[in-house]
């Protein structure tokens, strides 16, 4: 067994064939800029043990202070060196960076632009193997592009989500007659042509009472009642999306968009129970504002289980049915309409990440977490033990982490 410390200096978060600190632009070349820019952050890995997947690390850094650019960037498997980093203009941001396929190939791909959860705006970015830009891709009918989602599909399509702003009257759960509210929308966007082939609503198919989210005290300020952070293929024409302030996942059926079964929440299809070893939240649940469902097969499900929100979502600091956060493995039984909480994995330091964070099953079988607005990241074996675990600078933090093996 080996473990090793390594703190790599921000000197190495430019590409590694550079010889000065660069940025790219929207046409992938790459503009020589004074050296004194802000650089992509440093990563510190307190971890390093034998066993891990050894697939490279795909990080998407955003700080909240001007001392560090905010970015993408590819990291060797024990991260150690940066293998190529994108920085992204002074004030935007970077989210869900990784390796996908377009048109058969293996591509990189992110989203970047600003106001990252909230109502965001900016654009999904494709780069091909040679770190070239071959595609932007947009959402369709008004909206704008969120980070929280930018799925490549085996049709050559990307899911993408947005938000919509409009005007609700809530006076039947005891608000505003002409509050704010923001809705969550699905699109599913053909790459090449830019056609909207799909669009969902939540607003056209859940209640605002599902809401676990406080009314705001004024009807002019916004309420993200729904807050959709998530949408994955679940196979058989059916999608998983994700909605962190209704506590809920729903899967909706591609063709219809009927809500076909939803988790969670207050009105759940699902009756919920703990394997042995195994315990629900306080408020007898399996998650709270959660984020990233992952379909594993076979009925089983990863969930991102956050257990907490910051004073954004609950209006008076930070609130939890935890005490950390954790990752979830839940087994669904559709005929008896049972989900069974059959694995947790805790956050090493039983910390809680009040927003963010995802769960990637790797094909060793082991776990790769970005802890979301925790500033970690760890990889864990079949049985649970911690193989690796690094850290970024405090604030900063990275929406989602992966694992590829990118050549």
């Amino acid at each position: 067994m080996r473990k090793r410390t390594w703190a790599r200096s921000a000197t190495l978060t430019v590409a590694a064939t550079a010889a000065l600190a660069c940025v790219f632009a929207p046409n992938g070349a790459a503009a020589a800029v004074p050296a004194a820019a802000p650089q992509l952050p440093p990563v510190t890995v307190q971890t390093d043990e034998t066993g891990t997947d050894g697939g490279e690390i795909f990080i998407s850094p955003n700080s909240a202070t001007s001392r560090y650019a905010s970015g993408v960037e590819i990291l060797s498997h024990d991260g150690k060196k940066v293998l190529w980093s994108h920085a992204v203009p002074a004030g935007q941001q970077a989210a869900d960076f990784r390796q996908q396929t377009y048109e058969g190939k293996p591509v990189l791909t992110w989203w970047q632009g600003t106001n990252l959860g909230g109502a965001a705006r900016g654009v999904g970015y494709v780069y091909d193997k040679h770190h070239r830009k071959i595609a932007e891709v947009r959402a369709g009918n008004g909206y704008f592009a969120d980070g929280h989602e930018f799925l490549i599909t085996p049709r050559n399509t990307a899911l993408i989500l947005a938000y919509e702003q409009t005007t609700a009257d809530l006076s039947s759960i005891g608000g505003s007659a002409h509050q704010k509210v923001l809705n969550g929308v699905v699109q599913e966007v053909d790459i090449r042509t830019g056609k909207v082939l799909f669009q969902w609503n939540s607003t056209d198919h859940v209640p605002y009472a599902q809401s676990e989210q406080p009314l705001p005290a004024s009807p002019d300020t916004p309420w993200d009642w729904f807050h959709i952070n998530a949408v994955k293929p679940d196979g058989h024409g059916r999608l998983l999306i994700d909605a962190r302030n209704t506590w809920t996942t729903y899967e909706v059926s591609r063709r219809t968009g009927r809500i076909l079964w939803q988790l969670g929440g207050k009105a759940s299809s699902f009756k919920v129970k703990a394997a042995p070893g195994q315990i629900l939240n306080s408020a007898g649940k399996i998650f709270a504002w959660q984020h990233d469902p992952q379909p594993l097969g076979n009925g089983l499900y990863t969930f991102f289980d956050n257990e907490a929100a910051g004073a954004g979502n609950s209006g008076s600091g930070t609130v939890s049915e935890l005490p950390y956060s954790r990752v979830v493995t839940v087994r669904l039984n559709t005929a008896t309409h049972e989900a069974t909480l059959v694995r947790s994995t805790d956050q090493p330091a039983r910390l809680s990440a009040s927003s963010q964070g995802n769960a990637q099953t790797l094909g060793n079988g082991d776990l790769f977490v970005g802890w979301g607005s925790l500033p970690y990241v760890s990889e864990f074996s079949r049985s649970g033990k911690l193989l690796f675990n690094a850290k970024l600078p405090t604030d900063v933090n990275t929406y989602r982490a992966y694992r590829f093996h990118w050549k």
